[in-house]
């Protein structure tokens, strides 16, 4: 989805996954309590978009990324949670989080209003410009920040399946692209 037509609420959720926790040092990153609640967040926001695909596209591969998201995702979710409690962190909700909520509840909000080919289009160029934004955070901030070794184990072991997830979805955007 080219930014210009992306709601503003999830292209603030994208730079607010970029930036550092307000209030932290400028050369510090999310603590690992923050982090865990990052991870949480934006899963749950490719999960919930997941399952709304599923329940309106009528392209077999839409459906079959969206099927993917929600596995995936659902698995990363539980490891993190599973280590979460492993390490006794309990995740700290802050701006990042809170704003990865809102934007993937405003997209959710928008794809709903959406039907058909139009609707299967919205939710693949989300999921690419998405996957791309996790990515680049995963690199820049939350890898490095990660200050339990455990926990950044586990950022970098998901971190192809992110990358996987955007070939995948770029794939299905080019697929859907060739059919119009």
């Amino acid at each position: 989805m080219k930014a210009a037509s992306m709601p503003l609420a999830v292209a603030l959720a994208f730079a607010f996954a970029l930036a550092p926790v307000p209030g932290e040092a400028q050369s510090q990153g999310p603590t690992d309590p923050q982090i865990a609640a990052i991870v949480v967040a934006a899963n749950q926001a490719d999960i919930d978009a997941g399952k709304l695909a599923e329940s309106k596209t009528h392209s077999k591969d839409v459906e079959a990324f969206a099927q993917r998201m929600v596995a995936d995702h659902t698995s990363v979710n539980q490891a993190a949670v599973s280590l979460v409690q492993k390490l006794g962190v309990t995740p700290q909700s802050n701006p990042t989080s809170d704003s990865l909520k809102q934007g993937g509840e405003a997209n959710i909000a928008n794809l709903k209003s959406l039907k058909g080919a139009q609707f299967d289009r919205a939710y693949i160029d989300h999921e690419v410009t998405y996957h791309e934004q996790v990515i680049d955070a995963l690199d820049k901030t939350l890898i490095p920040s990660a200050q339990n070794a455990e926990l950044k184990a586990l950022l970098v072991k998901v971190r192809p399946a992110f990358v996987a997830h955007l070939d995948h979805a770029k794939h299905v955007q080019a697929a859907l692209a060739k059919a119009q």
